[in-house]
């Protein structure tokens, strides 16, 4: 029988690391591999913090429930697309929700996401920030690579585009969220400082914004963070000041004793299903009000 090999909260952090800062292979393995113990201990490892997506979506993708289409979005970067899901059998038009990937770029993941949402009665959207730059590979690491080359101003440009796409979109009412997580969650805090059309935004263990570009933001803000999450909860505490400050409608929630990127259920290692649950449902009650 094969042990499942132990994994330190030191081994997480290193791979946090790696994944958001360094984007150096070797130097990770090396470090993983002392702590670790062998490189064989290492190598069994590292899946287990990696995102496997052959583990099974919660919403199929030929779902009859749903109609889902790759659209492209006019008034981004050229080539900029994404993955459109609508309930099949709506009574009438439908909030849109924008949801931003993580720094891996739009896999299949999100686009269950995706169909989560718009299974809560949303027009969902799911861009592909690298399409406009070949389109999302099927190597995680050359995916982080893409996404860190991107130029930040125009990537933030499309994100605004997408929000414009959904709000004038014919199955749409007109009021508009976005949901993002990790590198997503950073880009829903841009988006709702450079979107008017942005009511509502969620994110989940995201990078905060300047704290002089706060007063820009209309929208209101839900914000999701992850206890052990070291390097991103630095900056909670002046965006929190900065939106007090500048009176805009929010809420904090933090989880404790969950990692960065808790809410993605094909990372073994860094998932937990109660956290996932509770910020999901929040989540979705946020944007029913918010976008009624």
């Amino acid at each position: 029988m094969t042990q499942t090999p132990k994994i330190t909260q030191e081994m997480v952090l290193l791979y946090d690391e790696y994944t958001h800062v360094t984007l150096d292979r070797r130097r990770f393995m090396d470090r993983m591999t002392k702590l670790a113990g062998s490189t064989a201990a290492a190598a069994a490892i590292v899946p287990l913090l990696e995102a496997n997506y052959a583990h099974a979506a919660m919403v199929a993708a030929d779902d009859s429930r749903l109609k889902t289409e790759t659209v492209t979005i006019p008034g981004a970067e050229a080539g900029l697309t994404g993955y459109l899901a609508i309930p099949a059998n709506a009574a009438g038009k439908l909030p849109g929700v924008v949801v931003i990937h993580e720094n891996r770029g739009l896999n299949p993941h999100i686009q269950d996401v995706a169909r989560r949402a718009a299974l809560e009665g949303f027009v969902a959207l799911a861009p592909d920030f690298l399409s406009p730059v070949g389109g999302t590979p099927d190597d995680q690491d050359k995916a982080r690579d893409m996404i860190r080359a991107l130029d930040g101003a125009a990537t933030v440009n499309n994100a605004v585009a997408a929000a414009a796409f959904l709000d004038a979109h014919a199955a749409s009412t007109g009021k508009t969220g976005a949901v993002g997580f990790c590198w997503g969650g950073g880009m829903v805090n841009q988006l709702a400082v450079h979107s008017a059309q942005l009511d509502a935004g969620v994110a989940f263990y995201g990078r905060q914004p300047d704290s002089a570009d706060v007063p820009k933001i209309r929208a209101r803000m839900l914000l999701h963070y992850a206890g052990l999450d070291e390097r991103i909860n630095k900056g909670i505490a002046d965006y929190e000041a900065a939106l007090k400050a500048a009176g805009v409608d929010y809420t904090v929630y933090m989880y404790d004793n969950v990692n960065h990127a808790f809410h993605n259920d094909t990372s073994e290692t860094r998932y937990d299903a109660a956290a996932a649950k509770l910020a999901w449902s929040r989540t979705i009650a946020f944007f029913k009000e918010a976008l009624a």
